[in-house]
């Protein structure tokens, strides 16, 4: 565009320089045809516009919004025209208390008042895209400052509207995923309206005030403690019923022996035990006393 304007005004200044007494008076049309030149190269130069990838252009002329959009690539335009770049790939817009970590520098955080009237703090991050074909209407309508203008503003008030529904310590537990699929329903509603489509929405981080919190610590610490009592408790009461059935087995074992074997069984195994030592390879002495059990001697 510039050379384009360049161009005529070198070609009317060498105007001039011809219709006066100057030292240049006689480069007047060579000056003349420099101004033509660069004009059209100025011209040229501007017919062709290079769309980078995941980008595409919307032309605009003295103001005037065309509605076809240009995509990435050589493209061959009006010189006259300005052309303005979306990016269309998926955006992240994040808001976060943590310093520097969100679109904005410092404590970015979203603070919201439950139905319980406590303020808890939220980390959103907004993932989106723009809809190439309805860029010229984002330029005409918002402009192309549309993370200040729709993202952030609209990612908030639904934040907002939907919290009251919530009491903080439900929003920290058991409704955090609905609370989150509730405010995307919200935010992709108002971001199809405006040219632009959420893809993903991430509650990151739900902080409750710290006396909730520390209420909630104490709650799960002593149901810990319950918890391992139970254990400690079903443990004794294994123990205690392994040495009941222990004892009642050694019970049982000496009632059999004292009232299940006689004499004529004893004197059976005795006669056992020494046939199997007799036929031992090892050296062995029986001794057969008066008494009922042989004294036995044995060596290798």
């Amino acid at each position: 565009m510039f050379l384009i304007i360049l161009g005529p005004l070198i070609a009317i200044i060498s105007f001039f320089i011809a219709r006066g007494d100057s030292p240049l008076t006689r480069y007047s049309g060579m000056i003349r045809v420099a101004g033509i030149v660069v004009a059209l190269l100025g011209a040229a130069l501007s017919m062709f516009k290079v769309i980078d990838a995941s980008q595409v252009g919307v032309k605009t002329l003295y103001g005037k919004v065309d509605d076809d959009v240009l995509y990435s690539g050589l493209n061959v335009v009006n010189p006259l025209v300005e052309v303005t770049t979306f990016d269309v790939k998926t955006q992240n817009y994040t808001m976060s208390a943590v310093h520097d970590e969100g679109n904005k520098s410092g404590d970015d955080a979203i603070r919201i008042l439950t139905s319980d009237g406590l303020e808890v703090t939220i980390d959103l991050s907004v993932l989106f895209s723009v809809t190439p074909k309805d860029a010229p209407r984002i330029l005409k309508e918002i402009g192309d400052d549309y993370l200040d203008k729709i993202v952030r503003p609209i990612a908030r008030t639904a934040i907002r509207d939907n919290a009251v529904s919530y009491e903080a310590v439900a929003l920290y537990s058991i409704k955090r995923q609905e609370f989150q699929n509730k405010i995307f329903a919200a935010i992709d509603q108002s971001f199809a309206k405006r040219g632009l489509k959420l893809e993903q929405l991430l509650v990151r981080n739900v902080t409750l005030p710290e006396s909730v919190r520390k209420a909630i610590e104490s709650k799960i610490n002593a149901e810990q403690d319950a918890q391992k009592m139970q254990f400690v408790l079903q443990k004794e009461k294994q123990l205690a019923e392994r040495k009941r059935i222990e004892a009642q087995g050694i019970a049982d074992y000496q009632r059999i022996l004292s009232t299940g074997l006689t004499d004529k069984q004893l004197q059976y195994e005795s006669i056992l035990a020494q046939k199997d030592i007799a036929l031992s390879p090892n050296t062995k002495i029986i001794l057969m006393g008066n008494g009922k059990n042989p004294i036995i001697l044995g060596g290798n």
